[in-house]
């Protein structure tokens, strides 16, 4: 059983939801990322997802468009991020880690070189926004090769049998897109939600997590009501930004965020599975 398929399972078993936060890396400093991820477990994150800094990353809104230009102004890569995970795995060898991202870093590496670097540095899942499932059989090859989880997105607008094709080949979990547009774009409709989750459902036995919009304990205990989980990543981005605006460092930043999820996390735990 993966790392990503245990921790649902022992949550399920708790009447308990996941909750993913993301970051990118390099975000705000490449010399912090691996402790705010500890201070991010520490604060009840369940699984974390990793921003791999890209120059175009178009699924994003604003704040997590700035979060990957910072990233890469300080230099993030690839190979920073498969870096930072074999760090964090020196002192956490149960807390799945994702990484998030487009091909293009992926595919110059190679899908073979990366699987086997990834599997190395104790990466459990890819995410990759712009690989289709029409052009997945590859990549998806390989990370199966090395034991990893491929992770779909699943819209709005995603029509059924799209939705069959990706739940047929995705591992690990569903990610549901909670709204049309970008990241940090928009208000929730839970019970638009829950239909779509519903819809998921009917199709397969993975868990289902939903982002998109979750910015506070409010309305992540309100999207953890209908799904498995909830994944936030603009709010944590932008309390971490905000904090370096008001004149903190780093460290002070990943805290700051960190004292968000933990405040997200009892808003997830006050809902009963």
């Amino acid at each position: 059983m993966s790392r990503i398929a245990g921790c649902f399972a022992q949550l399920a078993e708790q009447g308990r939801k996941a909750v993913v936060p993301y970051i990118v890396v390099g975000d705000p400093g490449l010399e912090v990322t691996v402790d705010i991820m500890h201070q991010l477990v520490d604060s009840g994150a369940d699984i974390i997802e990793l921003g791999v800094p890209f120059s175009d990353p178009m699924s994003e809104g604003p704040v997590i468009q700035l979060a990957h230009e910072r990233a890469l102004a300080n230099g993030a890569n690839l190979r920073d991020a498969l870096d930072t995970v074999r760090a964090f795995r020196e002192t956490n060898q149960h807390t799945p880690v994702l990484l998030m991202g487009y091909a293009n870093p992926v595919e110059h590496m190679g899908y073979a070189k990366f699987a086997d670097a990834a599997q190395a540095a104790g990466l459990d899942a890819l995410l990759t926004v712009d690989i289709p499932p029409e052009e997945v059989e590859q990549v998806n090859a390989e990370l199966q090769r090395v034991g990893m989880n491929n992770i779909f997105l699943v819209a709005p607008t995603t029509p059924d049998d799209r939705l069959q094709r990706i739940v047929d080949q995705a591992s690990g979990f569903v990610y549901y897109v909670s709204l049309k547009g970008v990241t940090g774009a928009g208000h929730l409709d839970i019970d638009n939600v829950a239909d779509h989750v519903s819809r998921i459902r009917a199709l397969t036995s993975l868990p289902v997590a939903v982002g998109f919009g979750i910015k506070d304990a409010e309305s992540a205990a309100s999207v953890a009501s209908v799904s498995d989980g909830v994944v936030v990543g603009s709010a944590l981005i932008r309390a971490m930004a905000q904090a370096i605006d008001d004149g903190a460092d780093h460290a002070a930043a990943g805290k700051r965020a960190a004292e968000l999820l933990a405040e997200i996390r009892r808003g997830v735990d006050s809902v009963a599975s």
